[in-house]
């Protein structure tokens, strides 16, 4: 098989994004900002559910991506530029905006290079390397258009080839979204069934309990810290840290893994500052950071149930800073919330448990064939294994 080493500026160019203005940033609305943490450090699309930033003002049409679109990181907050020069597919027409710090990857001679090729070189070591060694910035690191152009690939000279290579390492990928859109199936079917019983109250046996007060007979309305009590995390500086599987928590999600765990799973984590509102099942043992509150005693509900409650409890409302938002834990331990009979409850948590059980095979599945896809990657690449 044939192999030829060009430079990328011979089959693709990028463009940069649009400079959108901050005012018109939301947490909700039509279109998805999309920012370089929407890239993986492997590669691909990351989409953030609710952390998802939107866009509400008037924009240029252009800067409006399509299905099939192809976008690469342009800039990377962390000095070692994991995901600089990565790039991600836009899975569909009229959702995503083209921001500044994401360059459009447009090919220039479809005769020479296979888009789906193209999007797997993209995510390469090899390449990874040359862009961060030629980016600039000691903290934040930046790429260009110029400087992406201007990398060296290896690519089989026979565009029959590549288009198999890039459709092999499709077969996982597609894999992967397969599993996610089931786990965010199954996660809706739990939430749907705590907002069922326990915010609609319409839960097995109500025709014949009765409402008094409000409440329905053997429910019980008590102070948020009757039911459970929330606790700071824990310092946890980086140069402290060991290599380890222990998911390390902060405000948002994990921060990083570590060799020990402070806390026994399973729990629940949610921010104390900088983003509230974010509440998180953890199902191992693990590491709060001082940025997050967990979970230290569940006295009344379970972690599943917990997990649910809180998150109908819009917890940004009870910020507490001034310049930084901070949640307020005693404001949040006075809340007054309804606690279902033990028998409810523990229903409810036998077909919680289920779901997520479903949920963790089906991380661990999509863990395995980003694994495989991994190790195929390079060596698919550089022509170590045929197709």
């Amino acid at each position: 098989m044939k192999w030829d080493i060009i430079r990328l500026g011979e089959v693709m160019d990028v463009k940069h994004g649009y400079a959108f203005k901050g005012k018109y940033f939301s947490d909700a609305g039509d279109y998805i900002l999309l920012s370089p943490g929407n890239c993986y450090e492997s590669g691909g699309l990351k989409l953030k559910g609710e952390k998802e930033k939107y866009y509400t003002g008037e924009f240029p049409e252009e800067y409006l991506l399509n299905d099939g679109n192809m976008l690469v990181v342009m800039t990377d907050l962390i000095n070692t530029a994991p995901i600089l020069g990565g790039s991600f597919l836009i899975p569909e027409d009229n959702r995503f905006l083209h921001n500044q710090r994401l360059g459009l990857v447009q090919i220039t001679n479809d005769k020479r290079i296979d888009k789906l090729f193209l999007y797997y070189l993209l995510n390469t070591h090899d390449y990874r390397g040359q862009v961060r060694g030629s980016a600039s910035g000691a903290t934040v690191r930046h790429t260009s258009p110029e400087r992406i152009r201007q990398c060296k690939i290896k690519i089989p000279h026979e565009i029959g080839v590549q288009e198999k290579i890039g459709s092999t390492l499709a077969t996982y990928d597609n894999l992967i979204e397969n599993n996610r859109r089931r786990m965010v199936l199954l996660e809706e079917s739990a939430r749907q069934l705590y907002q069922e019983w326990f915010v609609r109250l319409r839960f097995p046996g109500r025709e014949h309990t009765r409402i008094i007060k409000g409440v329905p007979e053997g429910w019980e309305s008590v102070q948020f810290e009757e039911a459970l009590v929330l606790q700071r995390g824990f310092d946890l500086p980086v140069q402290s840290r060991e290599e380890g599987e222990v998911p390390i928590y902060g405000s948002t999600e994990i921060n990083g893994y570590h060799s020990k765990a402070k806390v026994q799973g399973p729990g629940i984590v949610t921010g104390r500052s900088g983003t509230l509102g974010e509440v998180q099942f953890v199902p191992t043992d693990y590491w709060p950071l001082n940025t997050a509150l967990w979970v230290k005693e569940f006295k009344m509900v379970t972690p599943l149930f917990a997990l649910y409650m809180m998150r109908e409890m819009n917890l940004k409302q009870y910020n507490g800073g001034a310049s930084v938002p901070t949640l307020d834990r005693k404001s949040v331990h006075r809340v007054k919330i309804l606690v279902p009979p033990k028998k409810l409850l523990n229903v409810f948590n036998e077909v919680a448990t289920s779901i997520f059980d479903q949920m963790g095979n089906l991380t661990l599945q999509s863990q395995k064939l980003r694994a495989a896809r991994d190790l195929l990657l390079p060596r698919l690449m550089n022509g170590e294994i045929a197709v």
